[in-house]
């Protein structure tokens, strides 16, 4: 956790900026001081709600924050997911306009009315907020704020820091880049080096420097936000002339009694000065109005997938300054149209009508998040096509006859092979750079307007194909044999998460178009990197297979946690599932259990043209063996394998001790170095993963949990009983902590790494989740790492403190996870409710009847609290435990030297495909008996619980179909 850094931005102080030499009988409250913190959007959000929670704990009365950025820098977006969290009052600029001027002019915002309604708030009275209709172009009325609804007002907007304000702020956020950097990229790679920055910042935001920037270096957190645009959450769009629904009108047929919403758009497509008459729209910048508000967007950043078109959420709002701006810097309005819409929405899925004038025609239009959802709605209106996939500016393009280019081309030249085996054979080692709090006198711009990446690059890059049997000249027909031998040409830089996500979907219609099914992918990287998480988004998108080459994992060396070695894999049936793959041949891919160690059956896979790619992703999906069948070749760095690195680090900095980076890995990931990242440097894309999984609000869990005793049949009540589920796992939390580190006397989670072992897995922890209210908000899922991270944890000087041992009986249908959870040592048992909808999982709570019972405290604090107070130190829980404790230390050391022998054995002498039987199997055995010993208890009650639960299901679901 970040205490520390929190704590150095706390000074006794007024609210205002021009802070006042405190005294000791002064009363008051603790504010943030203002400091150069410039971090990324997911550790800003981090930061900003614990600062919260701490000022609020700290100070009586209301806790106000003013978040402020020029247009399309996220900080809505940053407001809004902090508010979901905290639950305060949430309050928008936007709505003190008093005229109908460009939205970035101080003089439509009415600062008199806004300071009034904060001072009301501070001092305890009910306020009236304004509401501006931005069709009616006027106020069209007022809302009501409780000065008691909540203990934080947020204000948001682009002057939210102006010196109008900053008297009545306790904390100032300032959210720079997001699609504001983007848009300055964009047209600089456009413009080229004719124009200096400061000239293009004063053409697209003439108002930034002035009015804006100056106001930023006052803020006390300071966020480069390097979002783009992302296919994380995309939306699915079905469409087809309107003629083809049964009923023209989706408000009378479709959500009967919902209200349609009726909007008038206009769109504009700029193409830069400097390209040709030819539609390359990828290059074109997409301006909407709307009333009085524009909003923009670059490029064409969609994929058609048979009949979806799938579009980022990538929009966001700028100033009518800007588009002058972009005219004046020689940008032409080669499309513009007008689109009348009325939809309407059940909360999943919107249909709309959109009438445009420049086609004549009137289409359907279904939109939506899940990509199912908006199928089955399609069908049960019984709309079945015949879809279109073309957007609107393709289709009056082709009206006016303008062929649009967006086909790969090849790189058939000699130059460009060359350049390509020399970017093989001297390959640099990928690595991404911790996420450190930087100071202004390290940056080589202003942090307000320096793009995250030095090199300015296109908005989206151009896969090409090499092949090493160029056509003959003058061929007309390509030879199928010419076919075969194209091969994508490696990126020659590499990507954040969400550019990178985009791009590895083009490359798969790339070689789709080009060569034609099936495309096999593969996707490696460290452990934590993300690479599951981008497969599975891939999916999602596409519509594929994703096959974890932990499948293909051998039983006797899973065993010996020999997770990370690359003999623990199946290489002859993996290669067998690839070969039937390529032919089209019907396959059967393994299923592992990795709660028993043993392959526990196969599933059936056949390539088709509903499925036409096969994604493989694993740690050594890149290794040459496995590589030279795929297609397309895709590395991930980053995630929590970079955070590790990083908190680490910091953990040493804390005690007086300094450790690069490549120290770090090189005994925390002793297996990267030497036999992944060797791999990866070949990728045709390769990923830097920015995103933050622990801290993103993106990826929260929201948790409810209570010691309150709950009939096993109440539970049922609350989940779907069609599509109920129930397991039982047995784990083990082990809290690690480096000597030296100050505390107060007593263990802190937030001083702790915590690795849990379940089902044979080492999983890890390395933040304090975040509490607010009756709710723990925690990330989706634990991070999988090897035993050889543990024992670089170990061997860095990080000892075991603390060690937790519990049964885990789980029972979900999709949307709630119930958990009850047995402590040993506590009488007892707890039950945790999670979800990632707040509100669905306070109901749940509630259902059980819960309320008033709820606790947020962890299992270690639990567990302090029952131990006698000279037992309750910072260098351990339990003396009766300290055996268990001092066992699996031992076992995870020696496993990890027996695994590190091994493969360094393996490595010297890799010709030798059989080897004598090692003396150290024996020692391999011991540990499994003693590990199982540890365990017995748990397997015994395990197996005793889950025959009795499943016959009281069954019963409990049997009574209720009979009734």
């Amino acid at each position: 956790m970040d205490d520390d850094v929190v704590q150095r931005v706390f000074q006794e102080g007024g609210r205002d900026y021009y802070q006042q030499p405190s005294t000791s009988s002064s009363s008051s409250s603790s504010i943030l001081q203002s400091l150069p913190l410039h971090v990324s959007f997911d550790h800003g959000y981090y930061l900003l709600v614990k600062s919260i929670q701490e000022l609020r704990e700290k100070k009586e009365g209301l806790v106000t924050v003013g978040i402020g950025g020029p247009s399309g820098s996220g900080k809505t977006s940053l407001a809004e997911k902090v508010a979901s969290v905290i639950g305060c009052n949430f309050v928008s600029m936007e709505n003190y306009r008093v005229g109908v001027d460009d939205g970035n002019d101080l003089d439509s915002i009415d600062f008199d009315t806004l300071v009034q309604n904060l001072q009301d708030l501070i001092n305890g009275k009910d306020t009236m907020t304004p509401v501006f209709d931005f069709q009616e172009k006027r106020r069209v009325g007022s809302k009501a704020i409780k000065s008691f609804s909540s203990g934080v007002v947020i204000v948001d907007g682009t002057y939210a820091l102006h010196a109008r304000l900053r008297s009545v702020l306790d904390i100032r956020v300032a959210v720079v880049g997001g699609v504001h950097f983007s848009l300055l990229s964009k047209v600089q790679y456009d413009i080229g080096d004719s124009c200096s920055l400061d000239y293009l910042i004063d053409s697209i935001f003439p108002l930034f420097r002035k009015h804006i920037e100056p106001d930023l270096h006052h803020a006390q957190i300071r966020i480069n936000n390097s979002f783009v645009s992302s296919f994380r959450e995309p939306i699915y769009k079905l469409k087809c002339k309107s003629e083809q629904s049964p009923n023209g009108d989706p408000s009378a047929s479709t959500f009967h009694g919902k209200e349609a919403m009726m909007d008038n758009f206009i769109e504009m497509y700029l193409r830069p000065p400097s390209a040709s008459e030819e539609a390359r729209i990828n290059d074109w910048i997409k301006v909407r109005q709307s009333g009085i508000r524009y909003y923009l967007s670059l490029g064409d950043q969609r994929i058609v997938d048979r009949h979806y078109i799938i579009r980022p959420k990538a929009e966001f709002e700028v100033g009518r300054m800007t588009l002058g701006g972009l005219l004046a810097l020689g940008y032409n309005v080669v499309v513009s149209y007008k689109r009348a819409s009325t939809s309407v929405s059940n909360g999943n899925v919107s249909v709309s009508l959109e009438t445009i004038d420049s086609l004549g025609e009137t289409y359907m239009v279904l939109r939506g998040t899940n990509r199912k959802t908006v199928g089955a709605e399609a069908s049960r209106m019984g709309i079945c096509g015949p879809w279109i996939t073309k957007s609107y500016l393709e289709m009056i393009l082709e009206t006016k006859g303008v062929p649009r280019i967006n086909t790969p081309p090849l790189t058939s030249n000699a130059s460009s092979i060359s350049n390509q085996e020399q970017l093989i054979a001297a390959p640099k080692p990928l690595r991404i750079t911790p996420n450190l709090v930087n100071r202004l006198e390290d940056l080589s711009q202003p942090w307000t307007r320096s793009p995250t990446k030095s090199k300015m690059e296109p908005v989206l890059a151009t896969w090409h194909f090499i092949s090493s049997d160029p056509p003959l000249a003058g061929g007309s027909v390509i030879d199928p044999s010419f076919r075969d031998s194209l091969h994508l040409a490696p990126m020659p830089d590499s990507y954040d998460l969400d550019r990178g996500l985009l791009l590895a979907v083009q490359a798969i219609q790339a070689v789709l178009e080009n060569k034609g099914l099936p495309v096999i992918v593969g996707i490696g990287g460290p452990s934590g990197s993300g690479k599951t998480s981008l497969a599975r988004k891939m999916a999602n998108i596409v519509g594929c297979e994703v096959i974890s080459l932990e499948s293909y994992y051998k039983s006797e060396q899973v065993k010996d946690f020999k997770y990370d070695e690359f003999s623990s894999l199946d290489l002859r049936l993996l290669s067998k599932n690839i070969d039937d793959i390529r032919n089209f041949r019907r396959t059967k891919v393994p299923i592992f259990d990795l709660e028993t160690g043993t392959r526990s059956g196969f599933k059936e896979l056949e390539v088709s043209e509903d499925c036409g790619v096969v994604i493989f992703e694993g740690v050594y999906a890149l290794h040459p063996d496995i590589r030279n069948s795929l297609d397309l070749w895709i590395a991930v760095v980053g995630g929590v394998h970079s955070h590790l690195i990083s908190r680490v680090q910091r953990d040493k900095s804390r005690v007086g001790c300094f450790m690069s980076q490549n120290e770090v890995m090189t005994t925390v990931f002793p297996m990267f170095q030497q036999h992944i990242e060797p791999h990866l440097v070949h990728a045709h894309l390769k990923i830097r993963n920015d995103f933050d999984p622990v801290l993103s609000p993106e990826s929260s869990l929201f948790v409810l949990k209570s010691n309150k005793q709950v009939a096993y049949q109440e539970i049922l009540r609350i989940l779907d009983p069609a599509k109920i589920c129930s397991s039982v796992q047995n784990f083990i939390d082990i809290y690690f902590r480096l000597p030296g580190i100050p505390a107060n006397g007593q263990l802190a989670e937030s001083d702790c790494i915590r690795v849990r072992i379940c089902e044979g897995r080492f999983a890890l922890l390395i933040r304090e989740p975040i509490r607010e209210g009756n709710f723990i908000i925690q990330p989706k899922v634990d991070f999988d790492i090897s035993i050889c991270t543990v024992a670089g944890l170990l061997n860095l000087g990080y000892k075991a403190v603390a060690y937790i041992e519990a049964s885990a009986y789980i029972y979900q249908d999709g949307k709630i996870l119930v958990e009850v959870d047995h402590i040993q040592d506590v009488s007892n048992p707890y039950l945790q409710i999670k979800g990632v909808n707040k509100e669905a999982v306070a109901v749940a709570g509630s259902t059980l009847k819960l309320d008033g019972s709820y606790t947020t405290k962890s299992y270690l604090q639990i567990i302090q609290e029952r131990l006698p107070v000279l037992e309750r130190s910072s260098s351990g829980i339990h003396t009766q435990q300290a055996a268990r404790l001092q066992e699996l230390v031992q076992l995870i050391q020696s496993q990890c030297n027996i695994v590190m022998e091994k493969q360094g054995s393996s490595s010297a002498s890799e010709s030798s495909p059989s080897r004598e039987a090692s003396p150290l199997d024996g020692v391999i055995e011991d540990m499994q008996s003693r590990i199982k010993r540890l365990e017995r208890w748990h397997t015994i009650n395990t197996v005793l619980w889950t025959f009795l639960m499943s016959a009281f299901v069954g019963y409990s679901l049997y009574q209720r179909k009979h009734k």
